[in-house]
């Protein structure tokens, strides 16, 4: 009979007291727990769905959805259109409210917070009462409010206010805006763009390289614009100028053609950016007071003007202390659109979480797909934001 390795005891043993080995072994010991208990609750959720008669499929996906959605930026949508194309259009609704919310609320953020800390009383006091009143009320509340205001002060569209050359028009049904048509010769232009992009980057860096070996500095800003600006113009015009615009048109009780712009979208973005952007201010505001006030005396001891200090010293250094917290702020303003639901925008959340749920019955699948989206999302951002505070972090020479 085979008997064990009197040495084998000692190994495990020598494995345990090892710090490096212990934590991958309690890290193995986890997961496998994590993966059990999971694995163990889909079984008892696909168990119970048979004792009542559900089926555990996604299925569904590929069912017609029958309902609409009257805003769809970006890819074709008929009532004729599978589940999944209707969580398609609401995953693409939920980014591009997240994306435009993030870009608004930093700016909007970056200015409250520097304006909190103005000289000038009255600029001051004006943020500061501005901050502390939407703080302090539901995110909610201001979604609902600015949608009313949208919808009631707003004319309908037979009588949309004329914002722009007879091409641009307000109303309470949106906005309206003149859309581009890509004729041939277009996908040029496009290459010309993100080559400019690139030969831009690449100059920005050999500038910034030349500039810490001479100490001479070059327009980068001016530079780089130039060639954005110049290089699409040329093959714009070498390319027979391949592009026009289809103007919206009033024809009996709202507009047809161009771009509407839909009074959710408008009244969500607005809400979402400005709200979040008072808790940006915060932090923003504490990142600058982070920074020693020797700081910008020794910058303007050398001459240099309070916007020019603030954008070379303060601002530079504050990053470090604005970043990590900016964030929790990103994530959360991406999971506040998901109240976009009490005001009829058409995101994930009312899509597949919403009508679709309600219409198949899928209450445990939609909501998989929901939380998986918006995880999905987090994760995102929480890298990106990561790799950026890795790249502004502080290295020592």
């Amino acid at each position: 009979m085979a008997q064990a390795s009197p040495n084998t005891p000692n190994i495990l043993l020598r494995l345990w007291r090892n710090e490096g080995s212990r934590g991958v072994i309690i890290q193995i010991v986890t997961m496998v727990v994590l993966f059990a208990l999971l694995a163990a609750i889909a079984r008892n959720v696909v168990v119970n769905l048979a004792e009542v008669g559900k089926e555990f499929s996604f299925a569904f996906l590929t069912w017609p959805a029958a309902y609409d959605i009257g805003f769809s930026p970006f890819i074709e949508y008929t009532n004729q259109s599978t589940h999944l194309r209707a969580a398609v259009v609401g995953l693409l609704n939920t980014l591009l409210v997240a994306v435009c919310g993030c870009a608004l609320a930093s700016v909007l953020g970056f200015a409250l917070g520097i304006m909190r800390l103005s000289s000038n009383w009255l600029v001051s006091r004006i943020s500061y009462v501005f901050v502390e009143f939407v703080r302090n009320v539901p995110v909610l509340i201001h979604i609902l409010a600015i949608y009313s205001l949208v919808v009631t002060l707003l004319p309908p569209a037979k009588k949309a206010i004329d914002v722009g050359a007879g091409a641009f028009f307000l109303s309470n049904r949106g906005f309206y805006t003149p859309s581009p048509v890509f004729e041939p010769g277009a996908g040029m232009v496009g290459i010309a763009i993100i080559l400019a992009i690139v030969i831009a980057v690449g100059f920005k860096r050999w500038a910034k390289q030349a500039q810490d070996k001479t100490g001479k500095a070059y327009p980068v800003f001016w530079i780089s614009t130039a060639i954005i600006i110049a290089l699409p113009s040329i093959a714009f015009i070498a390319a027979g100028m391949p592009l026009s615009w289809d103007i919206p048109a009033l024809k009996g009780f709202n507009f047809k053609g161009g771009m509407a712009i839909k009074p959710e979208f408008l009244a969500l973005c607005l809400a979402l950016s400005y709200y979040t952007a008072c808790f940006i201010s915060e932090i923003v505001r504490a990142g600058i007071l982070a920074i020693s006030r020797g700081q910008s005396e020794a910058a303007h001891a050398l001459g240099l003007q309070n916007n020019r200090t603030l954008q070379l010293i303060i601002i530079p250094q504050a990053l470090r202390v604005i970043v990590p917290p900016l964030c929790s702020q990103y994530l959360n303003l991406t999971k506040n659109s998901s109240l976009a639901i009490a005001i009829g925008y058409m995101d994930i959340t009312a899509t597949i979480g919403g009508i679709s749920l309600m219409q198949t019955g899928k209450e445990m699948e939609t909501m998989m797909i929901v939380m998986g989206v918006y995880l999905v999302i987090s994760l995102i951002i929480s890298s990106f934001m990561n790799w950026f505070n890795q790249r502004i972090k502080l290295t020592e020479r």
